[in-house]
């Protein structure tokens, strides 16, 4: 889904949306998607802060939240944190996850 005239960044200006916002495409979107959506939120916070807070260079973090780039893990981490978020796991609510309680 490709729009143009329009900028997310715009619109992802509290920790409440850029939570919604990421929520909503680790729901539906792939690894991809959710790599541009880190950049969409990094444009809107300024990319020379969080480049600051994660110690990476401008052009390092443009590379590694371009469409199609494969960051390193630890690379999503930091910029989660710098943004204001966290990961954080729940059990898939499918009837065939193998979550077992103890």
């Amino acid at each position: 889904m490709k729009t143009s005239k329009f900028d997310i960044a715009d619109y992802i200006d509290s920790p409440e949306m850029i939570t919604e916002y990421l929520n909503v495409v680790l729901a539906e979107g792939n690894e991809s998607d959710f790599i541009v959506a880190l950049g969409n939120i990094a444009k809107s916070k300024g990319m020379s802060k969080i480049a600051n807070e994660t110690g990476l260079s401008r052009p390092s973090l443009y590379k590694a939240l371009a469409d199609g780039s494969k960051p390193q893990f630890e690379t999503i981490m930091k910029v989660l944190r710098a943004i204001g978020g966290q990961i954080q796991i729940n059990p898939t609510t499918e009837e065939n996850s193998a979550v077992h309680s103890h």
